[in-house]
């Protein structure tokens, strides 16, 4: 699957009260809504795997985006 990145993103994903919040600009959520309707199409057990490591902001929690 390839994942196309709108240019300037930026998404930060942090655990608060228990809830995952992610936190992007325009670009942003642009690309996650691009990676969510690729997702669709793929194999149940698909998925997409985003980390500070991979994508996120630096102290971005782990993301993990799974089609079942």
């Amino acid at each position: 699957m390839e994942l196309n990145w709108t240019d300037g993103f930026e998404i930060k994903v942090r655990i608060e009260n228990g809830a995952a919040v992610i936190s992007a600009n325009r670009e942003g959520l642009l690309s996650l809504a691009d990676h969510l309707k690729n997702l669709a199409e793929e194999l149940p057990g698909s998925h997409i795997h985003l980390d500070a490591y991979n994508s996120l902001e630096e102290g971005s929690s782990e993301l993990i985006l799974e089609i079942i």
